[in-house]
C-alpha cells in the first residue's frame, strides 16, 4: 500500500466485440489501484485471451492510461475467442486452458481483470473454477449480461443508433417512403427497443417478441390511412417472425444458411414492399453502433465499474463480476452470471410503455 514495500501485479484483457469505454473502464481501474500502491505491474495482455494464451504481452505504467478516457475502442486489442472450443487444443495440439494458467503464474499474477461479454464471462469463471483470481467487468453493447443493470457500451450504441433514426426521419417525411433501421442485437433487442423508442420509431421488431407480416402492414396502412405517409421501423438484427419462431434451432440455423437476403432488413423490405406497395429503403449503421467516443453516460459508467474493481483487487476479494444495480456498484458471483443472458421481457413495463403511445412491436 502507499508508503508500504508492496507489489502488486495484475493481468488486463479486453474480449470479444469492441465497444465504447473499455479504455475508460481500464482506466478507472488503474487510477483506483494507483492511488493506493506504490508498486504495481501492469501486464497488458494483447488481443483478448489470446494473449493470455500465447503470452503476448505489454508491460504497461499508469502513463499508458492517461488521457484515454474519451478514446473509443481499445489500447490492448481484442479478438473473439468462443468458449466451446476454449477446451480444444490449437492447431499446434497446445492446451489453452494450461497455456492460459502457465502465463498466469509464470508472471507471478495476484489478479485477472477481464473485460467482455456473455462468452468472455463464460471463460472467465472457468479460469476461476481453474484456481486463478479473476475479477471482470461489464462490457457489451447489447446490455444482456445476466446480473447488472448496465453494461459500458450500451448508452453509446443506443445514441448512435438513435442518431441514425432521427436522420433517417427528415427523409422519410419528405420521400413517403418505409424506412427499415436494422440495430445490432443477434440475441436480445435491448438497443433496438431503446433507440427504437428515442427515435420515435413507429415499429419495432425485437428477437424476444416474434412478429407477423400482416401485422407490420396493416400498422403500415393505418398511418397512410390517417394521413402519415411514411413509417420507420427499428429493427433488431435478429429479430424473428412468429413463423420463423416454431422452428427448432437447428431448422432455423438451416433456413437462415438459405436466405437469399444479406440480413433481415433486406428480407423484410421486399415483403414490406409486395404487402403495402409502398417505397421501403434500408438503413444499417452496422459497426458504426461499436466505434467512436463514449457518451458521458458510459464515461462514467465504467469509471466507477473501474474504481470498484479496483476496491475489490485491494481487499484480495476476487471471483466477482462488478455490476450496477439501482444505481449502485456491486459485486455479483462470477458463477451466478457466465451462461446467462439478460433478455427483455415481452411483459414488462418498457414494453407496455411503448404501446401505450403507439409503438407497435409487429406481434398483435
Amino acid at each position: 500500500m502507499k508508503g508500504v514495500e508492496v507489489m502488486l501485479r495484475i493481468g488486463m484483457l479486453t474480449s470479444g466485440g469492441d465497444c465504447q469505454a473499455l479504455n475508460a473502464a481500464m482506466r478507472g481501474v488503474v487510477k483506483g489501484l494507483t492511488g493506493k500502491y506504490d508498486d504495481i505491474e501492469i501486464y497488458g495482455f494483447k488481443d483478448g485471451y489470446k494473449g493470455l494464451i500465447y503470452s503476448n504481452f505489454s508491460m504497461l505504467t499508469s502513463r499508458d492510461f492517461s488521457g484515454i478516457l474519451t478514446v473509443g475502442g481499445t489500447i490492448l486489442g481484442t479478438s473473439r475467442q468462443p468458449f466451446k472450443l476454449m477446451r480444444e487444443p490449437d492447431k499446434n495440439g497446445l492446451d489453452k486452458v494450461a497455456a492460459m494458467k502457465h502465463t498466469y503464474h509464470k508472471l507471478n499474477l495476484d489478479c485477472l481483470v477481464v473485460l467482455g461479454g456473455n462468452g468472455t464471462h463464460k471463460t472467465a469463471n472457468m479460469l476461476r473454477e481453474e484456481g486463478l483470481n479473476v475479477i471482470t467487468l461489464p462490457k457489451t453493447i447489447d446490455n444482456d449480461l445476466w446480473g447488472t443493470d448496465m453494461t459500458f457500451g450500451f448508452q453509446s450504441a443506443v445514441d448512435i443508433a438513435t442518431n441514425t433514426i432521427d436522420c433517417i426521419h427528415t427523409t422519410a417525411t419528405s420521400h413517403s417512403r418505409v424506412f427499415i433501421v436494422e440495430i445490432m442485437g443477434h440475441r436480445v433487442g435491448w438497443v433496438a427497443l431503446h433507440a427504437g423508442i428515442a427515435g420515435g420509431a413507429d415499429i419495432i421488431l425485437l428477437p424476444e417478441i416474434p412478429y407477423d407480416l400482416d401485422v407490420i402492414s396493416d400498422a403500415i396502412k393505418r398511418r397512410t390511412k390517417a394521413g402519415k405517409h411514411f413509417t420507420i421501423i427499428a429493427v433488431a438484427e435478429g429479430a424473428i417472425s412468429k413463423e420463423d419462431a416454431k422452428l427448432s434451432k437447428k431448422e432455423y440455423k438451416k433456413k437462415l444458411a438459405k436466405r437469399k437476403f444479406p440480413s433481415i432488413a433486406y428480407e423484410l423490405a421486399e415483403q414490406i414492399q409486395e404487402k403495402t406497395d409502398q417505397e421501403v429503403r434500408i438503413t444499417i449503421p452496422g459497426h458504426m453502433q461499436r466505434g467512436g467516443s463514449p457518451c458521458p453516460y458510459d464515461r462514467v459508467l465504467s469509471t466507477r465499474l473501474g474504481a470498484a474493481a479496483a476496491e475489490l483487487i485491494i481487499n484480495k476479494d476476487y471471483g466477482y463480476m462488478i455490476a450496477i444495480k439501482n444505481g449502485e456498484t456491486t459485486k455479483v458471483p462470477l458463477e451466478e452470471v457466465a451462461g446467462k443472458l439478460k433478455y427483455v421481457d415481452p411483459n414488462s413495463n418498457i414494453i407496455k410503455e411503448a404501446e401505450l403511445t403507439g409503438i407497435s412491436f409487429g406481434n398483435k
